[in-house]
């Protein structure tokens, strides 16, 4: 059986040159397609697009969470807390080994305690308040000592009478004492340069030194120190808050 054969040289199947005017069809034929498509339109109402954008009310049904998201003003605080007033509770050591010499400690929830000048502190009382801050006592200059690590190798232990520095006026020096006892962290060493610190900022960027007690240290010496509330009452002839 013989199949007829199939002449793929005849011109009807060979490839039909593009000339410009094949082209020129080509693309009208295209182009009206695509004139003849039709967008189609998804209709959306404004309401659906206000729901979508506007909170869920329902989700605010809740009073305290309501009262949490938007306070009365009246309920408000004059001012903000500080940084001071939010991470730290404050004690405070009046009297320390002599009358007048007031100072501060600010523990950090960590156990950390930051050891300051209280504002009743007598040294405020000079005419120009304290003009400089020498930690060279003792056997040693506190500001020489580094600590480093987890660990703080070569921190000092010291005693809560301890001197960590003078804080000297006009007339007279007094000694800065620790308050409490445990390793000694840091001095603030800017106080050196900056003595006025002391005078504008002194529970602040004026601050002495960085102490860290043990958990037990802490709890004796905590039984030694006053509450704000006891201290404003203690100071209230000569403290302005």
């Amino acid at each position: 059986f013989n199949s007829p054969s199939v002449e793929f040289n005849r011109p009807e199947f060979l490839p039909i040159p593009m000339t410009e005017q094949n082209a020129d069809a080509t693309n009208t034929v295209q182009t009206s397609n695509v004139e003849n498509v039709k967008p189609t339109i998804v209709a959306c109402s404004h309401s659906d697009t206000a729901q979508k954008s506007e909170p869920l009310i329902e989700d605010l049904q809740d009073e305290e969470l309501r009262k949490f998201l938007v306070p009365k003003l009246e309920n408000l605080p004059i001012s903000p807390p500080s940084a001071v007033e939010s991470n730290f509770v404050t004690y405070f050591a009046p009297d320390l080994m002599k009358p007048g010499h007031d100072q501060y400690v600010h523990r950090h929830a960590n156990g950390l305690c930051i050891i300051g000048l209280a504002p009743t502190h007598i040294a405020f009382k000079d005419e120009g308040g304290v003009t400089s801050v020498d930690f060279n006592v003792g056997k040693s200059d506190r500001s020489g000592i580094k600590v480093s690590g987890k660990r703080k190798k070569n921190a000092q232990h010291f005693e809560s009478n301890t001197a960590l520095c003078k804080a000297c006026t006009k007339d007279a020096s007094y000694i800065v004492r620790c308050c409490v006892k445990g390793s000694l962290l840091e001095v603030n060493d800017r106080l050196i340069k900056q003595p006025e610190l002391l005078n504008s900022s002194a529970d602040r960027e004026g601050y002495i030194a960085i102490i860290m007690p043990r958990p037990a240290d802490w709890i004796k010496a905590k039984t030694t120190l006053l509450g704000i509330e006891e201290y404003r009452e203690l100071r209230k002839d000569t403290l302005q808050l």
